[in-house]
């Protein structure tokens, strides 16, 4: 990796939000193109990160900062990469299903999402299947993730499918979902495409739906 890459590569994977923020100035300062700098240095940072936690060297707090100094990174980006056109890797839907107001989790594969390149709309909490289905119908989507916290929230999941089924939008979206009470099993019985147990097996599989570069096939 370059040296105007290699600092903030690893700002993020230290969770160090100014160093990241001051690194992401300093290459624009250099004339290093907006888009280099997220494919290059801040998206292979955040796919080490998830990388170190599969392997049990991070922990949910390092990913968790790594993430915040992603978004830091991002902040300081973002109006340059739209000045460019330059394109997400796709467009995810997330929220909690209906019922369940437990958010830690979704927030936190929100922004491992975002961290790799995706556009991602949070619906937040205690989503109705209704608002799943308006959102892709209304702004478009690659995937929806969905999250439960709880076992009595679950079959929620499945009415959000069953929803994008009866509007004609099933085919247009991969559904990925995850939470404690879930497992692959009961993803396939529900008639999700996937299930990921952690923030990083989501990010890992949405990107390999898409097609994404530098994304291992999952």
């Amino acid at each position: 990796m370059d040296t105007d890459l290699e600092a903030m590569y690893r700002g993020i994977l230290a969770g160090d939000q100014r160093v990241v923020s001051e690194e992401v100035e300093k290459a624009l300062g250099a004339g290093v193109e907006p888009e280099r700098i997220l494919r290059e240095g801040l998206i292979p940072a955040m796919r080490e990160t998830g990388r170190l936690f599969e392997e049990g060297q991070y922990f949910l707090p390092e990913m968790l900062v790594a993430a915040r100094a992603m978004k830091a990174a991002l902040r300081v980006l973002e109006p340059r990469l739209a000045a460019a056109h330059v394109e997400p890797i796709g467009t995810v839907v997330i929220g909690t299903v209906e019922g369940d107001l437990h958010d830690i989790g979704k927030n936190i594969v929100s922004m491992m999402l975002n961290g790799v390149g995706f556009a991602v709309r949070d619906l937040g909490a205690d989503v109705k299947a209704e608002r799943f289905v308006a959102s892709v119908r209304d702004g478009g989507a690659d995937i929806v993730a969905m999250s439960a916290l709880l076992s009595t929230t679950m079959p929620n999941m499945k009415k959000t499918v069953d929803a994008l089924q009866a509007a004609g939008l099933r085919a247009r979206v991969k559904v990925l979902v995850g939470g404690a009470p879930l497992s692959a099993e009961r993803a396939r019985e529900m008639g999700a495409d996937g299930y990921a147990e952690d923030a990083s097996k989501a990010a890992r599989l949405a990107s390999a739906w898409v097609g994404a570069p530098g994304a291992e096939h999952a």
